[in-house]
């Protein structure tokens, strides 16, 4: 393969979780008095880490969300998390034959520690990331769209990100990988590739991207 690490988002890439999540942040914050869409969220905040919303929310509106906001939204995720959260298709087969193939790969979201080791733990893909394969935005100062993440992930993997495919699923997740310099795959099985941006390639199904890498 021409990659030396294959850094993979989670939150859509690997577990399907966006629709989930996206709907219950937008009813969330409709709640608090912050009318949002399912349509809205998925714009607005689709592959960023939850100081993006805070972060808009206090641009657009002055006003803060309140304090126990990020418990209250993680809870009510975890909760949706466990009742039904699947992996998304053709991700264990893809991650056997990149393991057969030598390469090695990490995961690097959005999310917190603990949404993915939560979501790894219901989908069984905890078996394919332990601990040193595993980070989060939560390791960093900036989250995407800025490179850090990315940046943080290859080094710990000892791997110039020049060497680098990021496989994602959000404008964001592009913007901070082409930040980072690396090459980044879009998976467009929920966002066209007209909105992923400058991605080096687009696939839709998980059984296309080895041969996308190769």
């Amino acid at each position: 393969m021409r990659y030396e690490l294959v850094i993979f988002d989670n939150d859509g890439v690997l577990v399907d979780s966006e629709p989930l999540s996206n709907t219950i942040l937008a009813a969330y914050l409709t709640e608090l008095g912050h009318p949002t869409s399912y349509e809205d969220s998925l714009r607005d905040y689709m592959g960023g880490a939850v100081h993006r919303v805070h972060d808009t929310v206090l641009e657009r509106t002055g006003r803060r969300l309140p304090e126990g906001f990020d418990e209250e939204f993680h809870a009510r995720v975890f909760a949706a998390f466990a009742r039904e959260l699947e992996v998304v298709a053709g991700v264990p087969d893809m991650l056997a034959k990149l393991v057969a193939e030598g390469m090695p790969y990490c995961v690097a979201s959005s999310g917190s520690h603990e949404r993915i080791r939560v979501g790894h733990h219901k989908t069984g893909l905890d078996r394919w990331f332990p601990e040193g394969r595993v980070f989060s935005a939560q390791d960093v100062g900036r989250g995407k769209p800025a490179p850090d993440l990315f940046l943080h992930a290859a080094e710990r993997m000892g791997v110039a990100p020049e060497h680098c495919a990021v496989v994602e699923d959000s404008p964001l997740g592009v913007r901070a990988a082409r930040a980072a310099g690396m090459d980044v795959y879009g998976f467009t099985a929920m966002t066209p590739a007209a909105k992923l941006g400058t991605a080096t390639g687009y696939f839709d199904d998980m059984g296309q991207l080895l041969g996308l890498l190769a």
